[in-house]
């Protein structure tokens, strides 16, 4: 560990730059796309009458796909130029990830003592390097103020302060719907109450749209939930889902079957998990499993959807770094190198023409067969012993998964 206060500003300065080159450098910008889509969709909706679900942008047909809540929560960019859209947008992302990285590094550097603005800053740079997190940020994508949303529930309830938990996932599951998953974690933990303001949240800030906007609520929910043709080709290798992996097989050919079947057994597995995460009280365990259970299950899991993958790569790290065991506490830590290599590679892109044959069942699936290895093995807290319940904010010992 860097030990001068010098040392460790220089040493973050100088990898915050190194990161900024490769961002820059590396093809793969791109342009705010989906930023562009929200924007002109409210635009066109405030200053035109138009309808929410008819923009298309541009000379393409890629319009609005999420609820109509998520427009209304997007409306003040109906106010701002172009450019002021694209700041906002960097300016809330920043804080959505400072936010999820103090929530799960900063205790890492708490428990081992270690300098927490130097250890939080090196993280910055390590998810930075993220592809998930790069195309989020390069497509001005809402994903990581999802993320946010939901993890301050966990926040809230691995700290005790029930009251409001439930309100993030909520509003999230109505922005998207993807989160709604998270509503079904809560019931398997155990924690109604928390559900119960969730599916209120929910139901409040979807029934309040109605008001707001009754053509686009009754156009979504009736016409624009099921056209999966707005979302994009499921066989297209960004598509990292389960879906996306057995369409990967011969896209001409069907397979809903063995998709069911496989997103069945995911759930099966996630459930076993979580319960157990549950009763060893493990809260940030079981939202990164349903995170990571949510890419795999929805027929569209974009790469940039991966970053409900980050918690799951922190409390890997950090279950290596307390584990006692050297033998273990190399492979778990090797394994969280590797996992964090294989997403920042952009390995599947090596197939995005050609991804027949067993090399692109394997490479051209990369991410989600990460994924899928991340909710099986990810390393859950032992149950405390019944004499002593440890406090939130004691040390966490990792178990064997």
């Amino acid at each position: 560990m860097v030990t001068s206060p010098r040392a460790r500003l220089l040493t973050v300065l100088a990898l915050a730059v190194a990161v900024g080159l490769f961002i820059t450098l590396v093809p793969g910008h791109r342009g705010w796309f989906d930023l562009g889509v929200y924007h002109g969709t409210v635009g066109d909706w405030v200053h035109a009458g138009g309808d929410i679900y008819g923009y298309t942008r541009l000379d393409t047909h890629y319009g609005f796909t999420y609820p109509p809540f998520a427009a209304v929560v997007m409306l003040p960019m109906s106010l701002l130029g172009w450019h002021t859209t694209i700041v906002a947008h960097l300016a809330l992302t920043a804080l959505a990830c400072a936010a999820v990285l103090y929530w799960l590094v900063d205790p890492i550097a708490r428990e081992h003592a270690w300098p927490r603005l130097f250890t939080v800053g090196v993280a910055t740079c390590l998810l930075a390097l993220l592809q998930p997190v790069r195309d989020t940020v390069s497509f001005g994508q809402v994903n990581l103020l999802l993320l946010a949303l939901v993890l301050l529930d966990a926040r809230l309830l691995s700290t005790g302060r029930h009251r409001w938990a439930g309100v993030g996932i909520g509003l999230a599951a109505a922005i998207k719907l993807t989160p709604a998953i998270f509503i079904l974690y809560l019931l398997l933990a155990g924690r109604r109450r928390a559900a119960a303001i969730a599916v209120g949240t929910a139901a409040a800030a979807t029934l309040l749209t109605a008001l707001i906007a009754p053509g686009p609520s009754w156009t979504f929910w009736t016409e624009v939930l099921g056209d999966t043709s707005r979302i994009g080709d499921l066989a297209y290798v960004s598509n990292q889902s389960l879906r996306g992996v057995v369409a990967r097989l011969d896209p001409a050919v069907p397979r809903t079957l063995p998709w069911l079947v496989m997103v069945a057994g995911t759930l099966a597995l996630w459930a076993v998990r979580v319960r157990r995460a549950a009763r060893a009280g493990d809260v940030w365990g079981g939202f990164a499993l349903t995170g990571l259970a949510a890419c795999l299950i929805s027929p569209i899991s974009w790469v940039h959807h991966l970053v409900w993958a980050v918690p799951a790569l922190i409390l890997l790290a950090g279950a290596g770094l307390r584990e006692p065991d050297a033998r273990r506490h190399r492979r778990l830590l090797w394994s969280a190198g590797a996992a964090w290599v294989i997403l920042c590679s952009g390995v599947v892109w090596l197939w995005s023409r050609h991804h027949t044959g067993l090399d692109g069942f394997v490479g051209g699936s990369a991410y989600a067969w990460l994924t899928l290895a991340l909710l099986a093995f990810l390393p859950l807290r032992s149950p405390a012993p019944a004499a002593h319940q440890p406090a939130a904010s004691e040390p966490i010992t990792a178990a064997r998964p």
